[in-house]
């Protein structure tokens, strides 16, 4: 059994190394979601099958009533707006 998984590591390292740089990118962000437990959690997470309240239906329709009229904001900016970095949100853990 060991030796089957060393042959698939072995076959994977083989095939990063025939990607595309852009590509790498994109696998390492796949990898680092599939080993992060809160987004497997998320992912595994049942969809909200709640019913959508008046209100909440009038704030999505006032939101994209806007984005008609405006560019979407990037979270980048909205973060150094709040003076927060992605590394701080990354490093983030529940107080005990």
């Amino acid at each position: 059994m060991a030796s089957s998984m060393t042959q698939e590591k072995q076959q994977l390292h083989e095939l990063v190394d025939q990607l595309a740089p852009g590509q790498v990118h994109a696998v390492r962000g796949l990898l680092q979601v599939m080993l992060d437990p809160v987004s497997r959690a998320i992912a595994n997470a049942p969809v909200d099958d709640e019913p959508l309240t008046a209100e909440g239906a009038q704030a999505l329709d006032e939101a994209r009533e806007w984005l008609k009229h405006n560019r979407p904001i990037p979270h980048e900016q909205v973060l150094a707006e709040l003076g927060i970095t992605r590394e701080e949100i990354e490093s983030y853990k529940e107080p005990a």
